[in-house]
């Protein structure tokens, strides 16, 4: 069963507690997100479910998913924003959340400036398909970034891209001049009722007929696919009651926005003592962001992203009575006091041209870029492919 759009529940909620940390702080971020969910009345992941009556949004970046396996890359080009933040929230009105920043005039964007050039993101892809060829991994997943000074009062363009069509992880959370919105389809992780479920994706194509074909006879997609969902029978394994590990989905081909993209379903049953600090180390940086093997995967990443992913490609969602749901941050905006950030990327393979995938990456970014900019817009033009 493919995974409902998380909602954050129903009625009006307040804040009542809130944790951010940054990776200076130190201390392991697992632990810190578990111990402070605990002391709310959230409980542990494990077997028995969760239980409390508060709600509360979690949100991990890819920095603080890379410390839980002890790995670290280039600094985020949006310091400003934490590497962990949980809203602890209750029913009933309140005390308003942070504004996020804001400047003066009518909100504006100025022209989008990559951190890197196409050339050097095309030169970054032969290198992966170089240490392919070593046998130092078998996939890597690349990402770009790029940002755009403002004006205005961003909160507005950031809740258009938490809208956006098919955002199963939809959002914005707020702070002290920080402000970031998700849109992701991608789930992390589920955990409810002792059962952990995780929906990796890998394959888009444009939402026509030729796309679906091609998605579905293409040797380079299912092969890049069928890795990551290994990686994540892997994954749960270390968490899974031995046996219980099962693909329950495999390439499963699914409308999002303006494209076809193909999604696996991975569950197994959570083994006795295995808390929320185990799910999240077992389970971050989520597989398809980062490739396979995994932490071979993230040493090359390290030496060939010129900047940091921010929140994009970590985590994003919420923890309920019985219930925890995160998804990858995959289509993922943030905004300090000065610019707007965005970032997109895609798996490398052997088989993967790299003229493609910069075009690939340009072409991810883009319905975020148009959500910032102005009203919402439709899908389904055959150019506008959108995917992971």
């Amino acid at each position: 069963m493919v995974p409902e759009r998380v909602t954050p529940g129903a009625g009006v909620c307040h804040e009542v507690a809130r944790l951010e940390w940054r990776l200076d702080d130190g201390g392991d971020p697992a632990e810190l997100v578990a111990d402070f969910l605990n002391a709310h009345g959230l409980g542990e992941a494990g077997p028995a479910g969760l239980v409390g009556e508060y709600r509360a949004a979690l949100y991990l970046s890819a920095a603080a998913c890379a410390r839980m396996v002890d790995h670290a890359g280039a600094p985020s080009p949006a310091p400003v924003v934490p590497d962990v933040v949980v809203v602890v929230e209750a029913p009933g009105a309140g005390p308003p959340a942070p504004p996020g920043p804001r400047r003066p005039g009518p909100w504006r964007l100025d022209e989008w400036e990559p951190s890197w050039s196409p050339q050097a993101h095309a030169r970054a892809v032969e290198e992966v398909r170089r240490a392919i060829a070593r046998g130092d991994v078998y996939q890597v997943n690349v990402v770009g970034h790029q940002s755009a000074a403002y004006s205005g009062d961003p909160l507005p363009a950031l809740h258009r891209v938490a809208a956006l069509p098919g955002a199963r992880y939809g959002g914005v959370l707020t702070g002290d001049g920080w402000a970031l919105a998700c849109a992701s389809p991608e789930t992390l992780f589920t955990v409810a009722d002792g059962r952990i479920v995780t929906g990796p994706i890998k394959g888009t194509r444009p939402a026509t007929e030729a796309g679906r074909r091609e998605l579905l006879t293409s040797t380079k997609e299912r092969a890049e696919h069928v890795m990551i969902v290994d990686l994540e029978r892997n994954d749960l394994a270390r968490i899974a009651v031995t046996g219980s590990v099962r693909v329950d989905e495999l390439y499963a081909i699914r409308r999002w926005c303006g494209l076809w993209q193909a999604e696996s379903l991975v569950s197994a049953d959570l083994a006795d003592g295995v808390g929320l600090a185990d799910v999240l180390r077992a389970m971050c940086p989520g597989g398809s962001v980062t490739g396979a093997p995994k932490l071979a995967a993230l040493d090359v990443i390290a030496g060939l992203e010129p900047v940091g992913r921010g929140p994009s490609m970590g985590a994003y969602g919420w923890v309920t009575r019985g219930r925890i749901d995160l998804g990858l941050t995959i289509r993922t905006v943030a905004v300090d006091a000065e610019r707007v950030h965005v970032w997109a990327g895609g798996g490398i393979t052997w088989g993967s041209d790299p003229q493609a995938e910069v075009a690939e990456a340009a072409a991810k970014a883009m319905p975020l870029r148009e959500a910032l900019a102005g009203p919402p817009f439709e899908y389904g033009g055959p150019g506008q492919v959108q995917g992971r």
